[in-house]
């Protein structure tokens, strides 16, 4: 009981949404007022106002220029966001956060989210395999729950009416959330008509902001699949995928094996064959000029190794990491995908890791994961599908936080205008509310309330990786480990109860045989000298 309490408690704490659009938001009356303040259920006011929590205020968009590779304006709803949809939003005070107020922001817990709390993300190489199968089972359950808190848009915010007379939402399954996520940001822009887009924009790759966008992505990720198991222990785990020479996580027991009768698709003996992916056919939708809902479009692809080899020579080693985190500078020239000598261009994948030169035509690094999988997580609007793409994304934040801690850039180094659309400091992710800006989470993870477990110290690494998994495993079975404590002291009582009684009653009978036996030998030790002058004795040794 004292559990179930403890767990209710800490969801009440973490609260709602923050990431897409949030239920109370997503209607008719949300959209005509354009505003977004939903009620805190702690104390009945809009963004817990009431309790100091937040307020409900205008949102204020930054106005610096973008780059010229995106030349339209006023055609796209992510353009300055989050204003096609909202005006007014939450801004929460101190520690609290969600769209509502009513949780904390990351790294902190407790009803005042005063209390800061460091996460250890591991190897998933590492982990038990209780904890693998854990993380497996996670991951289904998230794909087989629709989610609480979010919907998401199956339309154009024009489409919906300028008054929001036809709001145009949908229930979603909670990894399929982040799926549909993922692809929002980066598709195509709609230039009126069937198959009329614009290719050429990217809110959360190929520039600044690939790395920062990513690290909140994840963090939600974390924070959705808490809430949804009431496992306030659970982190991502990452695969460190430095010379690997095959897909080391493709088993059965992990994200899945080759299915021996089509290399295509995923074995069954893994339960991610049964998976049905969304948002993986980009030019049908642009034909329809229509937004991915939640149809699904089959199985899940996966034949890693069966690439391109001209595209991809090879999977990243120790070594072009170690030269790629060298790189000093976090973007220069375009800040796009011809940049040179830049950190974020390097790994993301775009220039060659020997030596920092942009290579076209070519993938490296981030980007080579996804060709080498060979499927699904090969295009970038439905990567998310394949469970990979966690693993592989929590990898690429720590190449990250190396690179933070190494240089310990100042938030200037970060581009503050001009870069493509969607990737200046100032400007809010797309599509996560509350509002993030990109600058803001251009810093360490330390700030987070998470690490990295092959970034500690030896000394810390082996507590974190072997000795702490076995003590939260210990607290989760506390009460079944003193209930077999107990049992096994009463079996003992017992036991030792009649090994007593039973001991007593030997001892009386043996009492018993040594009187008789005195009685029969007493002649013997009065024998004469004709019989020698030894004497003979019995002796008995008491059994203890």
């Amino acid at each position: 009981m004292r559990s179930l309490c403890f767990t209710v408690l800490l969801l009440q704490l973490l609260g709602t949404s923050l990431c897409q659009f949030p239920r109370p938001c997503a209607n008719s009356e949300g959209l005509r007022t354009k505003e977004c303040c939903p009620v805190w259920e702690g104390d009945g006011s809009a963004c817990g106002a009431t309790s100091g929590r937040g307020f409900c205020t205008e949102v204020l968009v930054s106005d610096e220029p973008h780059g010229p590779q995106y030349p339209h304006s006023g055609i796209d709803d992510r353009e300055r966001w989050p204003l096609a949809f909202f005006n007014r939003t939450c801004r929460c005070a101190g520690n609290y956060g969600g769209f509502n107020c009513g949780e904390c922001r990351f790294g902190y817990w407790g009803s005042n989210c005063a209390e800061y709390r460091e996460s250890i993300r591991r190897s998933i190489l590492t982990l038990s395999v209780a904890e693998q199968q854990k993380f497996v089972s996670y991951l289904n359950l998230a794909k087989n729950t629709i989610s609480r808190d979010y919907v998401i848009s199956t339309a154009t915010r024009e489409e919906m009416g300028e008054n929001g007379e036809n709001p145009m939402f949908s229930d979603i399954n909670t990894y399929d959330l982040f799926v549909w996520m993922h692809y929002y940001v980066s598709r195509d822009a709609f230039l009126g008509g069937p198959g009329n887009v614009w290719r050429d924009i990217d809110f959360a790759h190929e520039s600044a902001a690939f790395l920062p966008w990513h690290r909140v992505y994840l963090l939600h990720w974390e924070n959705e699949l808490r809430k949804l198991t009431g496992d306030f222990n659970f982190t991502i785990p990452y695969w460190d995928w430095r010379d690997a020479q095959s897909c080391e996580v493709c088993t059965d027991a992990l994200m899945g094996g080759r299915n021996p009768l089509s290399p295509n698709l995923i074995s069954p003996a893994s339960v991610f064959s049964s998976w049905k992916v969304i948002c993986t056919q980009p030019e049908e939708y642009n034909s329809r000029e229509a937004l991915c809902n939640t149809t699904g479009e089959g199985p899940l692809l996966r034949n890693p190794g069966n690439h391109d080899p001209n595209r991809v020579r090879r999977l990243p080693t120790t070594a072009d990491v170690d030269f790629t985190v060298g790189l000093s500078e976090y973007e220069t020239g375009p800040m796009d995908r011809f940049s040179n000598m830049s950190f974020r261009n390097a790994i993301e994948g775009f220039a060659n890791p020997m030596t920092g030169m942009a290579v076209p035509g070519q993938s490296t690094m981030h980007n080579s994961l996804h060709v080498f999988m060979n499927g699904t997580m090969s295009s970038v609007q439905g990567s998310a599908n394949d469970p990979i793409f966690l693993l592989h994304h929590a990898f690429i934040d720590s190449i990250f936080e190396r690179w933070l801690r190494t240089h310990q850039p100042v938030r200037t180094n970060y581009p503050r205008a001009n870069a493509p659309i969607g990737h200046n400091d100032g400007y809010y992710m797309v599509p996560f509310l509350p509002l993030f800006r990109n600058g803001d989470y251009f810093l360490s993870n330390k700030a987070l309330g998470f690490e990295y477990a092959y970034l500690l110290d030896p000394g810390q690494r082996f507590v974190q990786e072997f000795l702490t998994p076995y003590l939260q495993q210990a607290e989760q079975i506390w009460q079944w480990l003193l209930g077999a404590g107990i049992l096994g002291a009463l079996v003992t009582a017992v036991i030792a109860a009649l090994i007593a009684v039973t001991r007593r009653k030997w001892k009386r009978n043996q009492r018993k045989k040594r009187a008789r036996s005195f009685g029969e030998r007493q002649p013997l030790l009065q024998s004469s000298s004709e019989e020698g002058s030894s004497y003979q004795t019995t002796l008995f040794f008491d059994i203890i």
